[in-house]
Formats: C-alpha cells, sequence, structure tokens
C-alpha cells in the first residue's frame, strides 16, 4: 500500500471523529447561546458553514496553496 494512504487510512478514525466533535460541539454552543433553538435548522445552517469553508480549503489546494505546506 502506498505510504501515504496507509498514513491516512491509520488516523481516518481519528480525523472522522476530530469533525464529529467540531459539529457536536457547535451545536452544543448553539443550544447554550440559544435554549428553544430549531436544532434541525441549526444542524442544516452549521452544516453549510462546514461546507463552505471544505469548499474554500478544496480551492486552495487545487491552486497549489498546499504544495509546499
Amino acid at each position: 500500500m502506498n505510504p501515504l494512504l496507509k498514513e491516512f487510512e491509520s488516523r481516518k478514525s481519528e480525523i472522522e471523529t476530530e469533525l464529529e466533535l467540531l459539529f457536536k460541539a457547535n451545536m452544543k454552543i448553539t443550544d447554550w447561546d440559544i435554549p428553544e433553538v430549531d436544532d434541525e435548522q441549526a444542524a442544516t445552517i452549521l452544516l453549510a458553514i462546514l461546507e463552505k469553508k471544505l469548499d474554500a480549503i478544496r480551492e486552495d489546494v487545487k491552486s497549489g496553496n498546499y504544495k509546499n505546506y
């Protein structure tokens, strides 16, 4: 197996867990700030924020901003 693929395979679960923790932490903060919040709406908005940032990072990668990171 390619060393890069092996590296990410070994950390895949950790990366996924960290992403889920980020999502859940922000959901909790939203509930603390607005106790009567519609959680489904909050989750949808939060997902849009995360997706927008991932799209921006994806564009940075395509532009070569991470070639010598």
